[in-house]
């Protein structure tokens, strides 16, 4: 049915069957990429959405939001290693304006591929600092995950509108507080501010009347 401003299309049966199958399908995408890797003895880390789930994960599992990127870092120079494992396990490498993927199987399309980050490097010129080593990363369930410090600096980097609500959601469950803000590089702290006052304006001012109950 449509309407003069959108479209209803006709509602499917099986609807909820295929919300749950999508979201399979990317952590078993992450599964098996992380298996290949493993394999090879390849530092790497989770990073992007499914290393906020990750950490979301641990405080409140029903604020989880969910995710279809399935996003790495690596060592640049361990690429050519990875591309040989990973084509190996069904995968195709591709490099699509500037970024290195992994389509996942003849049909993938590039939003249902791996994407890849390099450590140590800026993605952007732009950028305020550069990624993470792979080495701030922790063993999670089944995969090397981004450390939740490295995470912020990086969602912080990033900064699109998707990055700053991965950064509430992580306030929201109290992984992170206002007190971060100090332990950021100057750029960084700025962005940090911008999604307080902008998402949780009231957390500075419960950090500052803690502090000044404290002393």
């Amino acid at each position: 049915m449509t309407t003069g401003y959108l479209t209803l299309p006709r509602l499917r049966d099986d609807t909820m069957d295929r919300v749950v199958q999508s979201i399979e399908k990317v952590q078993d995408r992450v599964r098996r990429m992380s298996v290949v890797l493993e394999q090879e003895r390849v530092a790497y880390a989770v990073i992007g959405g499914n290393a906020v789930a990750y950490w979301v994960a641990q405080v409140n599992e029903a604020a989880v939001r969910f995710t279809r990127d399935v996003d790495v870092l690596i060592r640049r120079e361990d690429l050519p290693n990875v591309t040989t494992a990973m084509a190996a396990a069904g995968f195709r490498y591709r490099h699509v304006r500037g970024i290195d993927l992994f389509l996942d199987g003849p049909e993938s399309k590039v939003a249902d591929a791996v994407h890849l980050l390099f450590a140590g490097e800026k993605v952007r010129l732009t950028d305020l600092v550069a990624t993470p080593s792979v080495e701030e990363s922790i063993p999670g369930n089944g995969y090397q995950v981004l450390s939740l410090e490295a995470l912020v600096r990086m969602k912080l980097t990033s900064f699109r509108l998707k990055d700053q609500t991965h950064i509430d959601d992580m306030l929201q469950v109290g992984l992170i507080n206002a007190s971060l803000k100090a332990h950021l590089p100057a750029g960084l702290a700025e962005r940090f501010q911008q999604v307080l006052d902008q998402f949780e304006p009231g957390l500075i001012d419960d950090v500052e009347t803690a502090g000044a109950s404290e002393s």
